[in-house]
């Protein structure tokens, strides 16, 4: 593809197939819903190899058949330059239940499942011209939606509001302050940064402040709410409390700043 995220020189076809519908499917989780059909439209070059399609339909499929999702319909065409995607996921909740980015309440705790940071960590080796592993990059080559957290923490009423890390941690965390008409405050010995490569390192906090494309889940609950410390085999682990200030700050220990939204913003100029 044209776009820097899916150069095809960087990304096994399996791997955008895969990746392409996480994205879709990650909404879903984010308001506790159960995905239950998806679309795919495909435009293509015509001298694009057959081999590249089979392989990004084959990973597409696979994830699909993984949550129990039925390829629905679509479309196919011509593009006149490179490949173009268009995938819309359908997802369900009771009536009244699905959970929103604008019931966050001061006084919540704020959590997070799995790391964050890896993916980022991912795209920034890649943009320096590094070859990577994508066994030792599980989260940025092969992101698992977490559509069964999502749907445990709504079914038990356990979370006020929530998101998924597509766009990064300050920004998604910033939305549902903005949304909840709350601030926020997140303390950075807790934020779980993952460690990636070969040896494994931790990665920069930057990239797990402002890294997108996790795929996790960022949520908040009433502090009265007992939240398991793992669910359906994903870690989960507070990284702070929602405020009154209308601003969202960072505690290191030293010294408490404002942090801003740094990660990706959709129409930006």
């Amino acid at each position: 593809m044209e776009d820097v995220h899916f150069r095809r020189e960087w990304y096994p076809a399996e791997a955008v197939g895969h990746r392409c519908l996480a994205r879709g499917l990650s909404d879903i989780a984010a308001m506790g819903g159960e995905p239950v059909a998806v679309f795919l439209s495909l435009a293509l070059p015509a001298r694009l190899p057959q081999k590249w399609v089979d392989g990004f339909m084959k990973g597409f499929v696979r994830l699909a058949k993984k949550f129990n999702v039925p390829l629905a319909g679509g479309d196919t065409g011509e593009s006149p330059a490179g490949v173009l995607a268009d995938i819309v996921v359908l997802g369900s909740a009771p009536k009244g239940s699905a959970v929103l980015r604008s019931g966050a309440r001061p006084g919540d705790l704020i959590y997070v499942t799995g790391a964050v940071g890896g993916s980022a960590a991912a795209l920034a080796s890649l943009r320096r011209g590094k070859k990577i592993r994508a066994s030792e990059y599980e989260r940025h080559f092969w992101p698992t939606p977490r559509i069964r957290v999502g749907r445990f923490l709504r079914e038990h009423k356990l979370v006020s509001s929530m998101i998924d890390l597509s766009d990064g941690l300050s920004t998604d965390l910033s939305h549902i302050c903005d949304e909840s008409r709350v601030g926020a405050e997140i303390e950075r010995k807790n934020l779980p940064l993952a460690s990636v490569g070969k040896p494994p390192k931790v990665v920069d906090l930057e990239f797990g402040l402002h890294g997108g494309e996790d795929y996790e889940l960022l949520f908040t609950a009433h502090p009265g709410k007992n939240i398991p410390s793992r669910i359906a085999g994903v870690t989960v682990t507070r990284i702070g409390q929602i405020t009154s200030t209308r601003s969202v700050f960072i505690d290191d220990g030293r010294r408490r700043s404002k942090l801003q939204p740094r990660g990706w913003e959709h129409f930006r100029g």
